[in-house]
Formats: structure tokens, C-alpha cells, sequence
């Protein structure tokens, strides 16, 4: 088993997608990594040389940033917002779509589970 970024990647998937299991890489970030070490879309991790998996641990450790500080940092993003008191900050403080979805339907994801209103419906007649 391969440990890159302090996760374990799956062994029999092809190296562009198990790169994916780290925090912080995509497809397109995945595919650059292949290609800057000339590694083929087609290998598959337990196929790679210890030198191969060595090398990729390093290009990540010195080009990007992943899990833990790309999370920290993601964190501190949103807790500057909400010390602000911007309109951003208030959405994410009131856990509201901050990017100006609706709200008045949809939103259920972000807003939780719907709460019954008491007295609500109509009075009886």
C-alpha cells in the first residue's frame, strides 16, 4: 500500500486516480503530477518503483498544498469571514448558501432537516 500526504491510495487503481484520494488533488492536478514524472495514464500503483512512488511524495510535498494545511487554511479563510462580520461570514455563521442560492425552497442540504412550525395551518372553521 502506498502512503502519500499521510493517506493510504488504493494499490489497484491506475496512479492518475489514486492520486484523487488525497485532499487537494483533482483530475487536472493528478494528470499534471503524471506527467511532469513521465509516469504512463495506464500504470497502475502496485506496478510503480519504490523510486517512482519516492518521487511523487516529493513533488507533492514541494509544489503543493494538501490535506492538513490546504484544510487549515481553508478553516481560517472562513472563521477571517466571520470575525469580519461581512455578509459572507453571516451566511456561514447561520450555516446559510453563501453564494447566493435560494433559499426560500430549496437549500435543504445546507439548512438541515425541515422544522414544523406550530399552528401553522389553518384554523378550523
Amino acid at each position: 500500500m502506498a502512503r502519500i500526504a499521510g493517506v493510504n491510495i488504493p494499490t489497484n487503481k491506475r496512479v492518475v486516480i489514486s492520486l484523487r484520494y488525497v485532499y487537494g488533488i483533482g483530475p487536472s492536478t493528478a494528470q499534471s503530477i503524471c506527467t511532469k514524472l513521465g509516469i504512463p495514464e495506464a500504470k497502475r500503483v502496485n506496478e510503480l518503483s519504490d523510486d517512482e512512488i519516492v518521487k511523487i511524495r516529493e513533488l507533492i510535498d514541494s509544489e503543493l498544498r494538501v490535506e492538513g494545511d490546504l484544510r487549515r487554511e481553508t478553516a481560517m479563510n472562513i472563521k477571517r469571514l466571520m470575525d469580519l462580520g461581512c455578509y459572507r461570514g453571516l451566511r456561514h455563521r447561520r450555516s446559510l448558501p453563501v453564494r447566493g442560492q435560494r433559499t426560500h425552497t430549496n437549500a435543504r442540504t445546507r439548512k438541515g432537516k425541515a422544522v414544523a412550525i406550530a399552528g401553522k395551518k389553518k384554523a378550523a372553521r
